[in-house]
C-alpha cells in the first residue's frame, strides 16, 4: 500500500510518517516545501502525481488567534486547498483521510459531540476546518474525516512542550479552568487512522484518548508527571483562572469533548484515558535530550 502523509513535519504528521515507515509501508511524505498550501491550484495536480492508494491530509493552518487576522490565509489551506487534495485523489481514484477538529463546535453542549451533532464555529480556524470538511466530502463522498482534539507529541509545538518550558522558568503558572476537553496523544490518534485505513473505512469519526480535563487540570497533570520524572520543574502552584482573565483574539468552546461511541465499534483495543498517554509521552520527553 502506498501512502501520502501531506503535514509531514507537523506533531501529527509526523508521527504518521514515522509509525507507516516502521510498518514497512511505501510512505511519502510532503511538507510546506513540497506543496504549498497557501496555493490551493497547485495542490491538486501535486497530489495526484504520486498516485498513492491513500492520502492522509494532516496540513493545515492551526494558528488560531492569528486566524482571525489572516482570514484568507487560514480559508486558503483549510477549505480551498483540502477540497483541492480531495480533487487530486479523485483524478485517479484514490482514497481519503482527512483531519479534522473539535473546533467546529461552539462548546454549549453539556455532554459529548457525536459526529452528527450540528456545528457551530466560533471562530475562522474553526469555520475554514468546517468549509473544509464539507468540501471535501462534496468532491470525495467516500472520503475519511477525523475530528480530533487537544493534540500533544514529540513533535512541533503543544501545550505539554510549553507547560514545561514555563515550569523549568517559573515558580507560579496562571492556566484556564473553564475549558473542558480530552488531550489526546500523537501516537493513539496516529493508530486509529492507520486502523481506519487498513479497514477501509468512510465518513466521519471522532476520536480522543479518554477522560475529560481542563487546561487546569492538564497543566497540573504535567507538572506532577515532570516532578516524578525529575524533569527540570521550578514551578510550586497553579492557579486557576477564568478565559475572561486570559482574553485571547479567537473565542475557545468551553466544552469540546467528542463522543467516541461509533469509532469504539472498529476499535481493536480500549482507547487509553489522556492522563496514561501523558505519562508515556513524558517519559519519551526524558529520553530524548533535544526535545
Amino acid at each position: 500500500m502506498k501512502v501520502l502523509v501531506t503535514g509531514a513535519n507537523g506533531q501529527l504528521g509526523k508521527e504518521i510518517l514515522l509509525m507507516l515507515q516502521a510498518s514497512g509501508e511505501d510512505v511519502i511524505g510532503v511538507t510546506r516545501d513540497d506543496i504549498d498550501f497557501s496555493k490551493p491550484d497547485e495542490v491538486a495536480k501535486k497530489i495526484a502525481k504520486h498516485k498513492a492508494d491513500w492520502v492522509i491530509n494532516c496540513a493545515a493552518y492551526t494558528q488560531v488567534d492569528k486566524a482571525e487576522e489572516e482570514k484568507e490565509l487560514a480559508f486558503l489551506v483549510n477549505r480551498d486547498s483540502a477540497k483541492a487534495v480531495a480533487e487530486g485523489v479523485s483524478k485517479y481514484g484514490g482514497r481519503l483521510l482527512h483531519v479534522s477538529t473539535d473546533f467546529i463546535f461552539d462548546g454549549t453542549q453539556s455532554h459529548p459531540y457525536s459526529e452528527n451533532n450540528i456545528a457551530n464555529p466560533l471562530g475562522v480556524y474553526g469555520q475554514s476546518k468546517w468549509e473544509g470538511e464539507q468540501a471535501v466530502c462534496a468532491v470525495l463522498p467516500s472520503a475519511v474525516i477525523l475530528r480530533t482534539a487537544w493534540v500533544y507529541g514529540m513533535h512541533g509545538n503543544n501545550f505539554v512542550k510549553t507547560m514545561l518550558r514555563l515550569a523549568a522558568e517559573r515558580e507560579e503558572l496562571r492556566v484556564v479552568d473553564d475549558q473542558i476537553g480530552t488531550p489526546s496523544w500523537t501516537k493513539d490518534i496516529a493508530s486509529t487512522i492507520l486502523m481506519l485505513i487498513k479497514k477501509n473505512a468512510s465518513g466521519i469519526y471522532n476520536f480522543t484518548n479518554e477522560g475529560v480535563a481542563s487546561w487546569y487540570d492538564f497543566a497540573t497533570a504535567i507538572i506532577e508527571e515532570a516532578t516524578q520524572l525529575g524533569l527540570p520543574c521550578k514551578t510550586k502552584s497553579i492557579h486557576p483562572i477564568t478565559s475572561e482573565d486570559y482574553p485571547t483574539p479567537a473565542k475557545r468552546p468551553h466544552f469540546s469533548v467528542l463522543s467516541k461511541k461509533k469509532i469504539r465499534n472498529m476499535l481493536d483495543e480500549p482507547v487509553r484515558n489522556w492522563r496514561e498517554g501523558l505519562v508515556m509521552m513524558m517519559k519519551e520527553i526524558k529520553e530524548c535530550a533535544d526535545f
